[in-house]
């Protein structure tokens, strides 16, 4: 069975239940960062935080992003979203456009996709060549070996979603004229190569996934469902990274 195949998709929690867990989770989310910016302590500062959330086409990470980032002053995180690399960025190394977005001690950020570009649609779309990419996943573990060496929390969520619910989130945005600017050619184009891009991530996660820097697989079927459970994942990604942070937040709750 493969990585993607052990997801459980059934998995959906009732609405009263989703509200009750997203809230408290979006709580101790909210103590921890007014921890760690020290705002609730002596002043210190704890380690960086990055969220890095890669997910299928319409999986629902926008709406993610907005849960985990709600209950947060804006000056203790920043969004920041990557698209195709611009003709600057081509002209350096193509992990150096990311290091700009890093936050440092005491700050937090979420990446709306990442460097893992690379080895998905820079792969399958051949924008960049079989050496490139192939060579990336040995430099994305080097990259997060050494972010997490020198402190980073680093907390990677795939959301997953099977292709019968893709299709019916790109046919219910097709038929919204309140949604359909989200809905593009290029995504049905990639849709008919949903098997590559189901190689490339099966790969990705494989070959990226390691105790420095593990992926956490979210079951997005259920938008509510993927929704806590992105909260949830990174609160306890933090907490266990930073005991101290914990601590605090038990005694402040």
């Amino acid at each position: 069975m493969s990585l993607l195949d052990q997801v459980d998709l059934s998995l959906k929690l009732d609405r009263d239940e989703a509200e009750d867990r997203l809230a408290a989770a979006q709580k101790r989310l909210l103590a921890l960062r007014l921890h760690m910016g020290g705002q609730t302590n002596d002043g210190t500062l704890g380690p960086p935080v990055c969220v890095v959330l890669e997910g299928w086409d319409a999986a629902g990470k926008g709406g993610a992003i907005r849960r985990l980032v709600a209950p947060i002053d804006p000056r203790h995180v920043r969004v920041s979203s990557f698209a195709a690399p611009t003709h600057d960025e081509l002209r350096h190394h193509w992990l150096w456009r990311f290091w700009p977005h890093f936050p440092g001690w005491g700050g937090m950020a979420v990446f709306d996709r990442s460097w893992y570009g690379r080895v998905l649609v820079e792969r399958v779309e051949g924008f960049a060549e079989e050496d490139a990419w192939q060579r990336a996943y040995l430099e994305i573990q080097e990259l997060e070996q050494m972010l997490v060496v020198e402190g980073m929390i680093l907390i990677k969520l795939w959301l997953h979603i099977s292709d019968e619910e893709q299709l019916a989130r790109f046919e219910a945005r097709r038929d919204d004229p309140l949604k359909s600017w989200k809905l593009t050619d290029e995504d049905w184009r990639n849709r008919e190569k949903r098997a590559a891009y189901t190689q490339a991530v099966e790969d990705m996660v494989d070959r990226t996934s390691t105790p420095t820097a593990p992926w956490h697989l979210i079951e997005a079927e259920s938008k509510r469902t993927a929704r806590v459970r992105v909260v949830e994942t990174v609160v306890a990604e933090i907490e266990r990274a930073y005991p101290a942070s914990a601590d605090a937040v038990e005694a402040a709750l």
